[in-house]
């Protein structure tokens, strides 16, 4: 495609400081919430699986909003809609700064979820259309490779100031970081070169999704979404209650700082997406499936510094598999990109809100054994999934 951008390019420098500050801001304004779950239980005194509420909440309505903003994105473009989602985002979190009733705090969390959905598979899309297919996988890479900065430092930040002052003061630093992120954003984004407007026709739209839902290449990478993240958001939303409990007992503050693990994840994003350009994008996400099993084998051991090591390996290997399996999802969805990449992450946020939730129950039943057990149900299935796709997805 003609004008497309390549490696090396101010173009492809500027397009990676935008997306990867928008992904730093998503990830921060949406995950801020996973380390005070426990916070959440106490204070408005609910259960674990209703504390989960105020993530899964969000992500469950983010799965739908996304085809909604996909759509819309079409006739409007795709940087105006990118810019409106991360500021209406950034504001909601500030707001939820304020709430004192725990109803309250999951409307926020609910409106948020929608605000959130005019980025990701938008973002998926301005790079599959504006990004050369040899340097596509790096530009994902380094996009998600900001989620995982946003993600480390929204958590961190999250149980240090909360330690330090109070939940309250922690939410509403990580509103500023988003608006700030914004600005980066709309400032350093090339506009669009190769994305040519269309009226919304929902009839249309409605046969654009039936048709890729039709494609069983695209169903495998849609399960593969869902599979990754429900397995990584399960572990990370109950690792916190296991280290806050006996025998090891830390602080909110030390058990923020298992979060910087996710510095595996930005480094697995920018190498792993890369090379899988070269080595075989099936035969990677089976080894990510497979790598983030055994990391899940890690955290069941009784040392700290091994539950560590297990929670940065699963961090590797799901951010190393989403990176591939989300870049693959706009190559090979010949048309209607905008379209497939909201369905991927239709399916890979519904498994942050589906299985995070279930996963309450397994901790209340089993504590940390349980939820090891049901992550790695999930992880196994993915393993099979992708070992069978692999083949029909790399041969078309």
């Amino acid at each position: 495609m003609p004008g497309q951008i390549h490696r090396g390019s101010p173009e492809f420098r500027r397009t990676n400081l935008a997306l990867f500050s928008a992904g730093f801001a998503t990830f921060a304004l949406l995950y801020c919430v996973q380390p005070l779950m426990p916070v959440f239980a106490r204070e408005f005194r609910v259960s674990a699986a209703a504390s989960s509420l105020s993530l899964s909440l969000t992500t469950g309505l983010l799965a739908p909003a996304m085809i909604v903003a996909g759509a819309l994105s079409e006739s409007r473009g795709r940087k105006p809609m990118m810019v409106a989602s991360l500021f209406a985002s950034a504001l909601l979190t500030l707001v939820s700064a304020f709430v004192t009733r725990w109803p309250v705090l999951l409307v926020i969390r609910a409106l948020a979820g929608v605000a959130f959905a005019g980025l990701p598979a938008i973002s998926m899309a301005y790079l599959a259309e504006e990004v050369h297919p040899t340097s596509i996988g790096l530009a994902m890479g380094l996009a998600i490779g900001g989620n995982g900065l946003g993600g480390m430092t929204g958590r961190l930040l999250t149980a240090l100031i909360t330690d330090l002052i109070s939940w309250r003061a922690a939410v509403g630093s990580i509103g500023v970081l988003g608006l700030i992120a914004t600005a980066i954003f709309w400032r350093t984004l090339p506009a669009s070169r190769n994305f040519q407007p269309r009226p919304l026709r929902v009839p249309a739209l409605a046969r654009s999704f039936a048709q890729q839902l039709r494609r069983g290449e695209l169903l495998i990478l849609f399960g593969i979404g869902f599979l990754f993240m429900g397995g990584f958001v399960t572990s990370y939303n109950y690792i916190t209650y296991h280290l806050l409990a006996a025998p090891y007992h830390l602080s909110q503050a030390k058990v923020g700082l298992i979060f910087v693990v996710y510095l595996v994840g930005i480094a697995a994003s920018a190498w792993i997406g890369s090379l899988a350009d070269r080595a075989g994008r099936g035969r990677m996400i089976v080894a990510m499936f497979a790598l983030m099993l055994g990391g899940v084998a890690l955290t069941t051991l009784r040392p700290l510094w091994l539950v560590v090591g297990g929670v940065a390996v699963i961090t590797f290997g799901f951010f190393g598999g989403h990176s591939v399996a989300s870049s693959w999802v706009g190559l090979r969805a010949r048309d209607a990109k905008v379209q497939a990449s909201a369905l991927y992450l239709f399916f890979y946020y519904m498994g942050s809100s589906i299985a995070g939730s279930i996963g309450g129950f397994f901790w209340d039943s089993g504590q940390w054994l349980g939820v090891a057990a049901f992550v790695a149900s999930m992880l196994l299935a993915g393993v099979a999934l992708s070992s069978i796709g692999a083949r029909r997805l790399s041969a078309a």
